[in-house]
């Protein structure tokens, strides 16, 4: 998978020449995915510039690696796109039971620990 050196992302808002040279590929295209995937929605300025968070890039970074690296079709890809959300749905549901769980875990700890 194309990798984007998250670290090296230190700005606030890349414009769509930026991320289009990051990942090598043409603006035109960008625009394009934009239209087809319900999850690339980059922030627009005023002028309606498209402007791109680190999330934005981490967005496409996973369109391109499912269509240019793996060679997924559109309609592939935005399934692909789908069972992704909602396996990280699902993780966060897991996550956040498991704190509920800790925390009540450790509750019951101090109660006993106050007996």
């Amino acid at each position: 998978m194309k990798t984007i050196d998250e670290a090296k992302l230190t700005k606030l808002y890349y414009s769509i020449g930026e991320v289009a040279d990051l990942f090598d590929i043409s603006t035109s295209l960008i625009r394009y995915w934009e239209s087809e995937f319900s999850i690339l929605k980059p922030h627009k300025n005023s002028k309606g510039d498209r402007r791109f968070t680190k999330e934005n890039i981490k967005q496409l970074a996973l369109v391109y690696h499912l269509v240019k690296e793996r060679g997924f079709t559109l309609d592939g890809a935005k399934q692909e796109v789908k069972a992704e959300k909602k396996r990280i749905e699902y993780i966060e549901n897991i996550k956040n039971k498991l704190v509920m769980l800790k925390n009540k875990l450790q509750d019951i700890r101090d109660s006993k620990a106050e007996e």
